[in-house]
């Protein structure tokens, strides 16, 4: 099931961030935020938890703001994340669908992502979610002492004109 993510989650989707941050082909960044960090930086209204039968969060999407000029006001970057024991259910792919439905209600009509080119399932899930690969970004900056590219991809939504 999947519902706003709200403060109830929050101890859950830092871990599940952290676990991503961990296996090291998510982020850039090395420590997951703080619930206060994650919560001010967040769209509140463009993120969403998965839950299991239980309420246990499975995953998370969330997005951003790109740019504070109204001529980007249509655009947002977005995070995914499963717990690793949820992969392979069809987890992000339900997230990205919450995520596309809220922000074509919202009049939003590109989504993008940057993604490490070793994330292959993520790259996959997010092909079959209607994004795809504008190009990859070589040398875009250093993680863990070496430098890395990243796949920057959009969905550009087709309902909104």
């Amino acid at each position: 099931m999947v519902v706003p993510l709200t403060a109830d989650h929050a101890d859950e989707v830092i871990a599940i961030y952290q676990a991503g941050i961990d296996e090291g082909n998510a982020t850039f960044e090395t420590t997951a935020p703080t619930w206060e960090q994650f919560d001010k930086a967040k769209l509140a209204e463009h993120r969403f938890a998965a839950l299991d039968e239980d309420g246990r969060v499975l995953g998370w999407v969330a997005a951003t703001k790109v740019s504070d000029r109204c001529a980007y006001a249509g655009v947002v970057e977005h995070s995914v994340y499963v717990h690793p024991d949820a992969r392979g259910r069809g987890v992000a792919s339900a997230l990205l669908k919450a995520l596309v439905d809220s922000t074509e209600s919202a009049g939003i009509w590109t989504i993008q992502s940057g993604i490490f080119p070793e994330n292959i399932a993520s790259l996959a899930v997010h092909e079959r979610a209607g994004f795809r690969v504008i190009g990859t970004r070589e040398r875009i900056g250093r993680h863990h002492g070496r430098w890395r590219d990243v796949v920057l991809l959009e969905r550009r939504s087709p309902a909104i004109n």
